[in-house]
């Protein structure tokens, strides 16, 4: 490793601290398994090059291929809420870096990552999760991506209202999914879940 190659890494080292000390430990997130999922993974590596000076912001990171990095506060809050277990199948909309995807692989039994559109789109149900984590703001969860779950499995997202975004925790139930919202914070929103508009007069 060149000593270029070993201050970009350490000053990356230090980012991460500053991240989980002023960010997430002030805002109520200090779950071992996610301080030290987040203190492992270099948020760096899921941005453009010429975002990786940003990545350590207090804030979400567009993509130009679209998709959005979210602050790191919304992947700690969504991974605290989440509680994955070691022997969880867990279905992840992926919201377009895979970062919480590489979060998410060491703590659970099974990761399947899908895309916005395949989540929306397809009907097939697959193998039946135990916990569904949605990477980004939506204004509902479909009945075809409900569909993927196992009865009473968890649900973890972000939820979109009037413009307000929130992460929100909840279930699937014999009458389908109940959200219930629980910490407002920004959230890139995923347009694939967009509600129809309806027509008025």
């Amino acid at each position: 490793m060149t000593t270029a190659e070993m201050t970009e890494t350490d000053a990356s080292h230090r980012a991460r601290r500053a991240m989980i000390e002023s960010q997430l430990r002030t805002s109520g997130v200090n779950a071992e398994f996610v301080l030290k999922r987040m203190s492992a993974v270099p948020r760096e590596d899921f941005v453009p090059a010429t975002a990786k000076s940003f990545a350590y912001m207090d804030r979400a990171i567009r993509l130009p291929e679209g998709g959005a990095l979210a602050a790191p506060l919304v992947h700690g809050m969504m991974l605290q809420e989440a509680e994955p277990q070691s022997d969880e199948h867990v279905l992840l909309v992926d919201g377009g870096t895979g970062y919480l995807a590489e979060l998410l692989r060491p703590l659970v039994a099974d990761l399947t990552v899908i895309t916005p559109e395949d989540a929306v789109g397809s009907g097939r149900k697959g193998k039946g999760a135990n916990l569904l984590i949605i990477d980004g703001a939506v204004e509902e969860v479909p009945a075809k991506l409900a569909k993927r779950l196992a009865d009473g499995a968890r649900i973890v997202t972000g939820l979109v209202d009037n413009g307000v975004t929130r992460i929100a925790v909840g279930r699937k139930g014999d009458r389908g999914v109940s959200l219930l919202p629980v910490f407002d914070v920004g959230i890139p929103q995923l347009h694939a879940f967009a509600k129809p508009k309806e027509w008025s007069f």
